[in-house]
């Protein structure tokens, strides 16, 4: 089944479901811009199973910004885990953003606001891009993600810190836009000390999942809480074991964090920290 019409839309979703849902066994995603990346990973995320082979070809820095964001790059990461998805790096950009499906190719001409999906179905047009666009992305360079993909995240902290630790985790992503931690929203490591804070964790216990699952360092953790120590988000509390020096309990150290459900807390973090 093909794509059998130009589309317009408000914003490139309608138009990446279209091109996922059209059928066929492969989509080519030749120089997408971040915003159809990013798109395209939260279309395939909810497709699921449903989803064609996306083989995607993009500038290498554009994926690098782009998958600083922890929500989008831990989504990517399932997909690349399932096969549903590669990412290969090019230096050579196409015109427009292109879908190359089975039977079409469609150009993404963005607009102001609005973007268009400009198809065409021709035979030997289609079958020439197809062939163009897979061998460029053969022959170019696996793009590294290094993100661990979120469903090992979710069911690695429900086994190693607890199911409600986990329960908060996706409540706070579910309620930040992005993830990164440059004022648009809060890293994953940050989210995860509040979450073992909420839930009065060891920092031994969240900073060794953190590490093993391929969150960050130890030290990277270490050096977070301390931020977040020195800014009265978090306070510890000093546990006794039978061997070694003492550990440190995670604690919210302020009560409007106490008072914050898990949606809330994301944004209440914010604040403190602006």
């Amino acid at each position: 089944m093909a794509i059998r019409s130009n589309m317009l839309a408000e914003g490139v979703e309608e138009i990446l479901r279209s091109a996922l849902s059209a059928g066929g066994e492969e989509v080519l995603v030749v120089d997408p811009t971040a915003d159809v990346v990013e798109t395209l990973v939260n279309v395939a995320s909810e497709l699921g199973g449903d989803t064609p082979t996306v083989r995607m070809v993009a500038d290498e820095s554009l994926l690098k910004d782009v998958m600083d964001d922890f929500i989008v790059a831990s989504n990517a990461a399932d997909l690349v885990e399932s096969e549903t998805l590669s990412m290969r790096t090019t230096t050579e950009g196409a015109e427009n953003a292109l879908l190359v499906t089975g039977d079409s190719v469609v150009a993404l001409v963005t607009a102001g606001d609005r973007v268009a999906g400009l198809v065409t179905e021709d035979e030997e047009f289609v079958s020439q891009a197809r062939e163009t666009y897979r061998t460029q992305w053969e022959e170019s360079p696996t793009f590294k993600l290094r993100t661990p993909p979120i469903s090992k995240v979710r069911s690695t902290l429900e086994a190693d810190i607890g199911p409600e630790a986990r329960d908060d985790f996706d409540a706070v992503l579910s309620s930040l836009r992005t993830a990164r931690g440059d004022g648009d929203g809060l890293d994953e490591v940050t989210i995860s000390l509040l979450v073992a804070a909420r839930n009065d964790v060891l920092l031994y216990d969240i900073s060794k999942w953190g590490e093993d699952v391929g969150i960050a360092s130890k030290a990277t953790f270490s050096r977070t809480k301390t931020k977040l120590e020195d800014t009265g988000l978090i306070d510890t509390e000093k546990v006794l074991i039978d061997v070694g020096r003492p550990r440190l309990r995670l604690k919210l150290g302020d009560d409007r964090l106490v008072d914050a459900d898990s949606t809330q807390l994301a944004g209440v973090a914010q604040d403190l920290l602006s």
